[in-house]
């Protein structure tokens, strides 16, 4: 949980395009959501991704065919092979397969890894000369090697014939001599890590592709956060099912050490607990004894390696919590100026070198800007290493603080340096100078990227079944990111010895267990209703499995503070005083024959107003404020209708406003509002929400064409309703209507019924009010016939009323648009059944009850 992430952004994408990839490939709407925002827009697009089975073969690599004959030479004529690796997994990895393939071709071979400390990254001048002394004949470097074209020059000049394995990045000079590489090599896949590339030769050398090998491919690919897209998809996908069948003596003992599941293992354990054990014995001391846990077929001599890597990462975690400690008291020390730059550098003296790459990215993620950490030992040397944020080139950072540098090298996100003591605080100004220049406030400011919302029972099982589908997950596809929006958090209690804290997540009526890593509080009371972005898992315990969320971060929703004299209203109906008596006039005088008709649709209605046909009809079980959220974030017009367009405002303001979701406030008309208020509503057609409610709709039908989705957020009252929102948009794409209401909803709507067409207590309601007026007129009459409170009745409820009364004598006088003046002249009992039009309206509520009881349509 960083401070720093101030905001999520969902990006828009076509509903259509998920939608297809929902029916075709039978995906949840999740699901197709999220692979669309990520670029998996059509059927095949993402069916190939879901398939992750992309490969090409080693004779892909532009020379592939002169390494085999020259490696299988030296093979047979007996020489010296070293194996030139690297101290991270990727490098150990890498160094593993190709030894013991070259072995079981029955090759000499040994291998060399350098120190961390002592060596440095890559080739040296002086191991180099150390190689050519013990007799080594052919040196293959593995997840090294591009960039030392003088240090090859250097092996070819003693002799040694050198042949090059890397996937960094080249620099200008390339080594004169054999290489395989991605890019330069012309791999149809430039984005292998070094394992996978050895892999690549060691398949070839072999005739055959070499699957045993597999695991450790799966290991550096997620361990060296390459892009898991495209081809390392399949090799990590293939890796870990290899993994988990446990034929490698070191991987069994090392999971059994790091208390992994093998039948459950996944990225997630490679990531945070094979790979850290690796590296932490090249971070300390020396990376052999990772290959050497993987070459080993003795059980007992790998179980005491994989203990020793574990003890060694457990030294490396505190190392790395003293140097963060030491860190952070250092920046809170820097002069305010420095504090606050837009780029840091901290030193201190004796830091492990080992851990400040692990130290500046724990800062980064802390405080959201370049970092570079420096470890200076007692001579004065310093070496650092950096990290980046988007937007902000940390090479070129440290190309124009070079002065202040001995050497430096890396790329965009991540770099070393060495530098001496008396430079630091030369650097510190120089750096923290450029950054502020090259960065903008904005840019300190972490974004979150949602993939998709959900909510209700949409936090199931089957979900966190099915987001399988998508991993595994890492750098170029991360997990995916589920935003529950306008949810509440209770029952948080602290668990893990008060590290950590479960809680409930409740969204509409469903309750979804989670767990928070890292946060024993979670800084919200049961009452606070927020938005959360969660992981969505299957939770395996104690024998039992469920779905679990495992939270990202809580945005709390804030409502406005309150104003006494002004109190927030969600909705405030605009009309105009000539317009409302003009409605009452003519309700009042409407022919009762034609007002029950209309609930019909007309012969050819369907054909004359859709061109033949309606809109594609979508049924959802999310709540309503989930569906509806979903919609306006992916940047279309979406016209929700209501029961009651002002009891349902909250939906679109308030706390809970959709604004968030990239389509501002929404825009409201309710029945009692002006024609004019609800033409307003058309300004949403293009992007954003608005809300309306089926009576007022009715008198302004062609809204529904002007939005891309209608949603049905209560039941119509009639299939002319139905139909009328189901008319198509104008620019031949018929847009969606989507059905959510439920029991609820239904309940709701027949509430709001009751209230339009009078029943026995609306009439005596309206009766009474008259009566303690005894004799009204203009507003007053306007004002005990409408009521006085948040949601008036509409001129026509009024008239319907009134018009009831009248018929009955029990009230006379004519309201004259506003104008005339209406007196109670009777309070005896009567029976309303005398009234033709109480007859008329009762027929007309009793035929839309009867049209909310039926089941709700797929």
């Amino acid at each position: 949980m960083s401070e720093t992430i101030a905001a999520f952004a969902v990006e828009p994408y076509s509903y259509a395009e998920a939608r297809a990839l929902k029916e075709e490939l039978g995906l949840s709407e999740p699901v197709a959501v999220t692979l669309v925002r990520r670029g998996y827009r059509t059927p095949e697009q993402a069916r190939a991704f879901l398939a992750a089975d992309e490969s090409h073969p080693p004779a892909a690599f532009g020379g592939m065919e002169l390494v085999v004959e020259r490696v299988r030479a030296a093979i047979a004529a007996g020489r010296r092979i070293t194996v030139h690796g690297d101290f991270d997994v990727d490098g150990v990895c890498a160094t593993t397969v190709l030894v013991r393939t070259l072995r079981a071709l029955g090759g000499e071979v040994d291998w060399f890894i350098p120190n961390r400390i002592d060596d440095g990254y890559g080739l040296s001048r002086e191991n180099v000369r150390r190689l050519a002394e013990r007799g080594t004949s052919l040196l293959i470097t593995v997840d090294c090697g591009i960039a030392c074209a003088s240090e090859v020059a250097l092996a070819q000049e003693l002799g040694l014939e050198v042949i090059v394995t890397d996937h960094h990045q080249p620099k200008d000079e390339l080594p004169d001599c054999l290489i395989l590489h991605p890019q330069i090599s012309g791999y149809p896949f430039e984005s292998l890590c070094g394992a996978a590339v050895a892999w690549k030769l060691a398949s070839a050398l072999r005739g055959e592709e070499a699957t045993e090998e597999l695991d450790l491919v799966a290991l550096a690919t997620v361990a060296d956060v390459v892009p898991l897209v495209g081809e390392n998809r399949s090799l990590v996908r293939r890796g870990l099912a290899e993994m988990r069948r446990t034929q490698r003596a070191g991987i069994r003992a090392l999971m059994a050490a790091s208390k992994c599941d093998p039948e459950r293992l996944d990225e997630g354990d490679l990531s945070f607990r094979l790979a850290p054990r690796i590296n932490a014995a090249g971070r300390l001391y020396r990376a052999d004894a990772g290959v050497e846990l993987f070459l080993s077929d003795d059980e007992s001599r790998a179980e005491a390696i994989a203990e020793e890597l574990c003890r060694a990462n457990a030294e490396r975690r505190a190392t790395e919590r003293e140097v963060d400690s030491a860190a952070e008291a250092v920046r809170r020390e820097l002069p305010e100026d420095l504090r606050g730059a837009r780029g840091l550098v901290l030193a201190g003296r004796d830091w492990h070198p080992g851990v400040v790459g692990i130290v500046a990215s724990r800062l980064v993620e802390r405080h959201h800007r370049p970092v570079v950490v420096i470890s200076l030992d007692e001579t004065g040397e310093g070496r650092g290493s950096g990290r980046s944020i988007p937007g902000f080139d940390l090479l070129a950072a440290l190309e124009a603080c070079a002065e202040h540098l001995q050497g430096f090298g890396g790329h965009r996100a991540a770099a070393g340096l060495t530098i001496k003591a008396e430079n630091v605080e030369a650097f510190r100004q120089a750096f923290g100078a450029y950054a502020n220049e090259a960065l903008a406030p904005e840019d300190l400011r972490r974004t979150e990227k949602v993939d998709a919302l959900v909510g209700g029972v949409g936090l199931g099982l089957e979900l966190a079944e099915e987001l399988k589908q998508l991993a595994p997950f890492g750098m170029g596809n991360p997990g995916v990111r589920l935003l529950v929006p306008s949810a509440r958090v209770t029952d948080v209690r602290a668990m893990g010895e008060g590290k950590h804290a479960r809680f409930s997540l409740h969204s509409g009526a469903h309750r979804a267990l989670g767990v928070a890593f890292g946060r024993a509080s979670l800084g919200v009371e049961d009452e606070d209703l927020l938005d959360a972005t969660v992981r969505l898992e299957v939770n395996h315990w104690n024998g039992s499995i469920e779905p679990r969320v495992v939270l990202r971060e809580l945005y709390p929703l804030e409502e406005p503070e309150p104003d006494e004299e002004k109190p927030a209203l969600p909705h405030s109906c605009v009309d105009d005083e000539s317009e409302w008596w003009r409605r009452f006039e003519a309700e009042l005088s409407a022919d009762l024959d034609a007002e029950t008709a209309k609930t019909r649709p007309e012969e050819g209605f369907s054909g004359s107003r859709a061109g033949g046909r309606l809109r594609r009809r979508v049924s959802g079980s999310a709540p309503a404020t989930v569906a509806i959220a979903e919609l306006v974030s992916s940047g279309a017009g979406v016209l929700a209708v209501c029961a009651d367009a002002s009891r349902r405002a909250a939906l679109g303001n308030g706390a809970t406003g959709l604004a968030r979701f990239n389509g501002g406030a929404a825009a409201i008309a309710c029945h009692r509002c002006g024609d004019e208020e609800i033409a307003r509503l058309v300004g949403k057609a293009t992007a954003g929400l608005a809300i309306v409610d089926y009576a007022a709709l009715e008198r302004a039908p062609e809204l529904v064409c002007a939005f891309d989705h209608v949603v049905l957020v209560d039941p119509p009252q009639s299939a002319l309703d139905e139909v009328r929102c189901g008319l198509p948009c104008p620019d031949g794409d018929p847009g969606f209507l989507h059905v959510l209401w439920g029991n609820s909803e239904r309940d709701f709507a027949a509430r709001v019924l009751a209230e339009q067409w009078p029943g026995r207590e609306a009439v005596a309601s309206s009766f009474r009010a008259l009566r303690e007026l005894g004799e009204a007129g203009g507003e007053g009459l306007r004002g005990a016939l409408a009521g006085t409170g948040s949601h008036p009745l509409c001129p026509e409820a009024c008239a319907r009323r009134f018009r009831v009364l009248s018929e009955l004598g029990l009230v006379q006088g004519s309201p004259d648009g506003g104008a005339g003046v209406v007196r109670v002249v009777s309070s005896e009992r009567t029976e309303l059944q005398r009234s033709v039009a109480f007859r008329a309206y009762g027929e007309r509520l009793s035929e839309a009850q009867q049209f909310h009881a039926r089941p709700k349509p797929r």
